[in-house]
């Protein structure tokens, strides 16, 4: 099975936040567990793809790169995307498609915002998709706390299908390149 690891908007304004915005919910465990799934993948010779979102400090500079804290692969593959969706005015599907993905296992920001599109993308455009349920943060909003709007991602996105493709929620310490999908069918 043809499967690649996509980490969106890890970069280093939007996790440490900056005189606007306050850092993402749980930020240290965040790094710890998407370092982690890095290593799985690595190991395992799966592709690594990471996004970042041109509106992260202006496009430019030490705040708009991948966090210093997260070791990332000399081989990874980057795309940079102006929408919150990150399929959307990048080359970020036909690339997985060039390598027939069957299965991308998904980490990064904003939760409500760049993870759930990316997830509800996937499904639709032939993927089975492993939302990493440790593995993706954000900030509070004037409605819900950051955890909170984690906790129902999680829920809502556990076992969300578009007719043939569907996502599920697992922790950064499973066997997450050895998709569980299958036994849901």
């Amino acid at each position: 099975m043809n499967q690649v690891l996509v980490i969106i908007d890890v970069q280093q304004a939007l996790l440490d936040g900056n005189h606007e915005e306050k850092a993402v919910f749980q930020k240290d465990q965040l790094i710890h567990n998407i370092n982690l799934v890095i290593d799985k993948a690595s190991k395992a010779n799966i592709p690594i793809v990471f996004i970042r979102d041109l509106d992260v400090a202006g496009g430019t500079g030490e705040g708009f790169e991948i966090h210093n804290g997260i070791n990332v692969p000399s081989y990874a593959k980057l795309f940079d995307k102006m929408a919150t969706n990150c399929f959307y005015g990048t080359k970020l599907l036909e690339y997985l498609q060039s390598l027939e993905t069957e299965h991308i296992v998904v980490m990064g920001c904003s939760t409500q915002h760049c993870i759930d599109s990316a997830v509800r993308t996937a499904t639709v455009n032939g993927m089975d998709v492993t939302l990493v349920g440790d593995g993706h943060s954000t900030t509070d909003n004037d409605v819900l706390s950051a955890e909170q709007i984690i906790k129902h991602h999680n829920n809502t996105l556990h076992g969300h299908y578009n007719v043939d493709h569907f996502s599920v929620v697992r922790k950064a310490d499973e066997d997450l390149f050895h998709p569980t999908h299958d036994s849901y069918r």
